[in-house]
Order: C-alpha cells, then sequence, then structure tokens
C-alpha cells in the first residue's frame, strides 16, 4: 500500500553552516527573501579563524538572525568557533562529517561544501554530536591528560625493565612490581655502584626477604656505569610523571566535587574504582536525559554491533569507532571485573568460551555502560551485584521457559503448570 505524506520543504527559517579549516573558514547563511515571497536568499562569505575574525563572523550571523548554526567536525579546528557561537546562537551543531557527504560526481569546494551543508541543515536532514558543557570539557582535558600521563609512566617502566635485561638482570621474574619499595632500593643501590649480588638482595623488605637467594641470583649481570647513567635518568623522570600525575588527581578532584554522589554510585560498580568513575563522567557526564534509554548510550559508545541486513540476510559487522578514550576506561574496568567471583566475571568466562576474550570484553563494556545509565539516571539507586551463580539459577527456568513454548507450539494450546499434590 503507497502512504501519501506531505513534508514540509524548509523546516528551519534562519539557518547558517560553516566549512572550517585550520586558518580560515566558509561560512554560508540561507535565509527567506526579502521581497519575494517562497524564495531563499543565500550568501557566503570568507573569514579567518583568528579570534578579531571569529567575533566578525558571530555579529554577522546575529544580525542575519541565524537560529541554527552547523559545522563539520573537522579536526580539532570546529573548537574555536563552537565555543564562541554556542551562547550567540539559539543552536550551534556540531555534525558528523560522513553524515554530510556530498553527492558524487558534483565539485567540492570549500564554498559549495557550506551551501550544501547549509542545506541539509534548513531540511533537517542532520543530527547534532555530543558536545559536552564546559564544567565537563574541563574534567574530560585533566581526566585524559591524567591517561597520558600514566600511559607515557608506564612506557618509561618499560624502558627501564628493558635496560635491565640487556645488564642481565633478572629482577622482572622475580618482583611482580621493580619498582615497589624493595625492587626500588636495590635499583637505586645498583645506580649507587653497588654490584655485590648478595649485598643487594638484602635490601628486600618484608615477604620479599623470603626470596633472597633467589634475588640473588637475578641480581647477578654486568650492570656498568653506563647503564646507571640511563636508569637514573629513567627513575627521575618515572618520578617526575608520578608527582605531575598526583597533582592532577588533586585538579580532579577538586572538578567533581560537586558530583561526588555520582562518583561514588559508579564507584560501587566491579571493575570501576574511584578513577574509573571520574573517567566515566568526563565521558558520558551526569545528564542522562541526552540518552533516551541505556541502549542510546551503549550505540553513542559504539559498543553495540552495527545492524547490517541485505536481501533477507543478516551480515556480521562490527562495533565501529568509538571514543577511545571512554574505550580504554572500560577497558581496564572489564578486565578487573573479569577476575572477580561476581556476575560480571562469570557473564565474561560464559561469553569468552564461546565468542571470545575480546567479544566477552566488549560484552562486559556494553554491560557496565547500561549499570552506568542507570545510575546516573536515578540519584538515589545503588549497584548490587546478582552474584556468580545468576546464570546457574536462571539456567533451569530458562530451560522450563523453552519446553513450555515447545509444548504449545506443537499442541497449539496453553499449558499451565501446577504444583505436585503433597503425598
Amino acid at each position: 500500500m503507497e502512504e501519501i505524506t506531505e513534508e514540509a520543504v524548509e523546516l528551519v527559517a534562519r539557518v547558517a553552516a560553516l566549512d572550517i579549516g585550520k586558518a580560515s573558514l566558509v561560512a554560508c547563511v540561507r535565509v527567506p527573501h526579502e521581497t519575494i515571497p517562497g524564495r531563499r536568499r543565500q550568501e557566503v562569505r570568507s573569514f579567518a579563524t583568528t579570534t578579531r575574525s571569529l567575533l566578525e563572523l558571530q555579529d554577522w550571523l546575529v544580525a542575519q538572525g541565524v537560529s541554527l548554526c552547523v559545522m563539520e567536525a573537522t579536526s580539532t579546528y570546529w573548537k574555536p568557533p563552537f565555543y564562541l557561537l554556542e551562547d550567540a546562537i539559539a543552536a550551534c551543531w556540531v555534525v558528523n562529517a560522513r553524515d554530510v557527504k556530498n553527492v558524487p560526481g558534483r565539485p567540492k569546494t570549500d564554498r559549495l561544501d557550506a551551501a550544501w551543508l547549509c542545506k541539509l541543515a534548513e531540511r533537517g536532514m542532520l543530527r547534532p554530536s555530543f558536545v559536552p558543557p564546559p564544567w565537563q570539557r574541563e574534567l574530560r582535558d585533566l581526566c585524559r591528560y591524567r591517561r597520558t600521563l600514566t600511559q607515557e609512566r608506564t612506557r618509561e617502566k618499560q624502558r627501564a625493565e628493558k635496560l635491565l635485561e640487556d645488564t642481565q638482570i633478572k629482577l622482572s621474574a622475580v618482583i611482580s612490581d621493580i619498582f615497589g619499595a624493595s625492587g626500588r632500593d636495590m635499583l637505586e643501590a645498583l645506580i649507587a655502584g653497588q654490584r655485590d649480588p648478595y649485598v643487594l638482595a638484602r635490601l628486600a623488605r618484608g615477604v620479599m626477604r623470603k626470596k633472597i637467594s633467589v634475588l640473588q641470583e637475578a641480581l647477578t649481570g654486568h650492570f656498568l656505569d653506563h647503564h646507571g647513567y640511563l636508569l637514573r635518568m629513567m627513575l627521575d623522570r618515572t618520578d617526575a610523571l608520578t608527582a605531575q600525575i598526583k597533582a592532577l588527581t588533586g585538579q580532579i578532584e577538586q572538578v567533581i566535587a560537586p558530583f561526588a554522589a555520582q562518583v561514588a554510585q559508579l564507584d560501587e560498580i566491579t571493575g570501576v574504582g574511584r578513577t574509573g568513575a571520574q573517567e566515566l563522567i568526563a565521558e558520558i557526564g551526569v545528564d542522562m536525559t541526552r540518552f533516551p534509554t541505556a541502549a542510546h548510550l551503549v550505540s553513542w559508545a559504539k559498543y553495540a554491533p552495527k545492524a547490517k541486513q541485505s536481501a533477507g540476510r543478516h551480515k556480521p559487522a562490527t562495533t565501529g569507532k568509538g571514543n577511545p578514550w571512554l574505550a580504554a576506561t572500560l577497558g581496564e574496568a572489564a578486565i578487573s571485573a573479569a577476575r572477580t567471583k561476581t556476575f560480571l566475571a562469570s557473564r565474561y568466562h560464559r561469553l569468552a568460551r564461546r565468542r571470545g576474550k575480546q567479544r566477552a570484553l566488549v560484552a562486559i563494556g556494553n554491560s557496565l555502560l547500561v549499570i552506568a545509565w542507570h545510575l546516573l539516571s536515578d540519584p538515589d539507586a545503588r549497584f548490587t551485584d546478582l552474584g556468580p551463580n545468576w546464570h546457574d539459577r536462571l539456567a533451569p527456568l530458562r530451560r522450563k521457559r523453552q519446553l513450555i513454548a515447545e509444548l504449545e507450539r506443537l499442541s497449539g494450546k496453553k499449558v499451565l503448570l501446577q504444583e505436585e499434590a503433597a503425598a
């Protein structure tokens, strides 16, 4: 049956679009014609991306009465125009470049791209990307830089361990963390010129003293002053990075203080922890009204497989590329949760046996996002673990439902179960 619908040709009366580059941008404005009813007037101008030129752009758009301004997410070049216009224009959107591809075969210039983007916007054919509010942008910068410094510190530690392997010092084979109290004392002694394995092994503390004989063998090598010079620089850089990470953590605590209740909620989730909770809030925020359901959040984060169907057949598809910072946080939380005795760990191991470890980690990340959405949507909600035996308790019920459904399909009648009478 053919359905005939009537749609408005123009949905937005006064719209502007920006095609942004590093040094300049092209702005296109489409507004109703002053003298010819039903016609549109289009004007295209070029501006530099300096602050003075962007202020001129803002004045021009305000004078034209623009109610919607759209721009592509081109690298980080979209940020200065967006931050300047978001308070001056009623609606300011950043759109995905994949949604605004021009028709193949048409000429491609900055002016034509701006006009095409403007036409798409006025007809309501675009959807805005999620741009966090100012406080969240600040928190994002802090959390992301902390993660970057943490990764750099890990690389520096790996360089130090590689240097020790070059000198036949097998300390990492005996101590799980060579940068702990015992390991650090031994490294400092090596740098100071101590080469006697027995003396070095006696620097072990606590339970490590039970491994003195093994440590003595591991510390027998050919460590030279050249290695000590390099190791000193590596340890100093590690200490400097640790101090910066600590300072960043203190600043993050101040910025996120108004949302301490939400941090406490997410901290209760298995595998997340306080640092993970801060990073989750930095990436997804605390206002879950922008995601109508938990499935919307999961889809936005690219933790749900894409739908790929053709000719009546469903084909396998990946989840796509989402926010890498959010993915890193969810990946660490999923790995930590998999090592516990909880519902999430049980779910991980069930899926890993059938689908592999990588798909199981994505599934746990999906579950973590669903849990986070429900917690942030309800201030009074608290996380309660279902227990590692949840699937075992659920299996008999699922099997019973399957048998009842099969019997109803074969008999064409409704099946009701009754309790067995007592003997």
